[in-house]
């Protein structure tokens, strides 16, 4: 059958895959010269109807010869109650699956504004997703610019796992090759999130507030003065390195892994430095230890704003998961033995010195003694 007879319709009664239609022009331009659309996206830059009817005859080669697969996505309306569901015909996006060798393809996709922010992606890769399988299809890989945590969230949310950065892997829609996320769903694989994207509460006493990270925080930033052997320059961000330092931290805990608090003053929110609760690998679900981690900017040091931080972030990570801690057994720490504020710190919250190296490595390279800590749930 022909374009658009040859498009078969998905839905689970919330989303509704269909044909791409004349109708949808109008809406396809609105979404292509969205901000978000274009700051993420290959799109042509100065996007026209014209040009979105240019696509739809595109659209329609890819299905009669066999090519990519584009299906409209629309929102089912309340109480249809037919077996493929109603759509309301309003277009919200499109999802496209493009086949490659081995059974293996590629999924993109891309929401109009009105349809964000509602799960309606996730629901529209899982559908696709599942159709590829069903008809013998083994694996479908993503990729988005690094950094795109809009589209990491539906694809995380279908199962798909983060498998890898890569280096120079896509084009940006300005031009230039940039680096890419990259993750995988599996044929037999789970759809349904592989660790917990994680929000830091915000949690507050004592005139401390532990929060999450704001873009506008790169206003507090301060030169770094720690000696590199007690932190490496990396960890703590200055105004030229704010971007990708941010981005990084979002990064682990939308694999889960860390929890990144803003040291913030109560009165100001202004921010103080950074409290964290982090694994190396894994989730922090998966198990039960976490390390320690903390620092101030210089000009909040000496007020007692990192023990007051580190009890407020103790407490929470042997806080039960049921009443929204980390449900953590074990905090463990490692500290350069010279680091005697850091060393004050952790007494102070409770940790225990269990160990000592005379040569450990330290953050920049250098070798030097080192002392390990670490602290039971009471």
């Amino acid at each position: 059958m022909p374009f658009p007879d040859s498009v078969p319709v998905l839905t689970d009664g919330v989303v509704r895959l269909r044909a791409h239609s004349e109708h949808d022009t109008a809406r396809i331009a609105e979404q292509c010269v969205d901000p978000e659309s274009v700051r993420w996206t290959q799109v042509p830059r100065g996007y026209t109807e014209d040009m979105a009817r240019e696509w739809l005859i595109d659209i329609a080669k890819g299905w009669d010869e066999g090519g990519d697969q584009l299906w409209a996505i629309e929102e089912v309306v309340e109480g249809a109650g037919t077996s493929e569901g109603t759509g309301n015909g309003d277009f919200l996006g499109t999802i496209d699956l493009r086949p490659r060798s081995g059974g293996r393809a590629e999924i993109g996709y891309g929401l109009h504004p009105e349809g964000r922010g509602r799960g309606l992606m996730a629901r529209a890769l899982k559908l696709v997703s599942q159709y590829w399988f069903d008809a013998g299809g083994e694996r479908v890989d993503w990729y988005a610019e690094k950094g795109n945590f809009a589209s990491w969230g539906p694809a995380r949310s279908a199962g798909f796992e983060f498998v890898a950065t890569l280096p120079g892997h896509v084009v940006h829609g300005d031009g230039g090759l940039i680096d890419a996320w990259f993750g995988s769903l599996g044929k037999g694989d789970a759809m349904s999130p592989r660790a917990e994207w994680i929000t830091p509460p915000v949690l507050e006493a004592d005139g401390i507030r532990l929060r999450p990270w704001r873009d506008d925080d790169k206003a507090s930033t301060e030169p770094h003065d720690h000696p590199t052997h007690h932190l490496p320059s990396r960890a703590i961000p200055v105004s030229e390195t704010w971007e990708p330092w941010l981005e990084r931290r979002r990064e682990f805990m939308a694999r889960g892994s860390s929890v990144n608090w803003a040291i913030a003053d109560a009165e100001t929110d202004r921010a103080l430095g950074e409290m964290l609760v982090f694994v190396h690998a894994g989730a922090l679900a998966d198990g039960d230890t976490a390390e320690f981690g903390y620092f101030l900017y210089p000009s909040a040091r000496g007020k007692g704003a990192a023990r007051k931080a580190a009890r407020l972030a103790r407490d929470h990570a042997f806080a039960p998961k049921e009443e929204g801690g980390l449900g953590l057994r074990r905090l463990v720490a490692e500290t350069a033995a010279d680091n005697l504020a850091s060393n004050a710190i952790l007494e102070s919250v409770g940790f225990t010195r269990w160990g000592h190296e005379e040569k450990a490595t330290a953050p920049d390279g250098s070798v030097g003694p080192a002392d390990h800590w670490d602290l039971l749930r009471p």
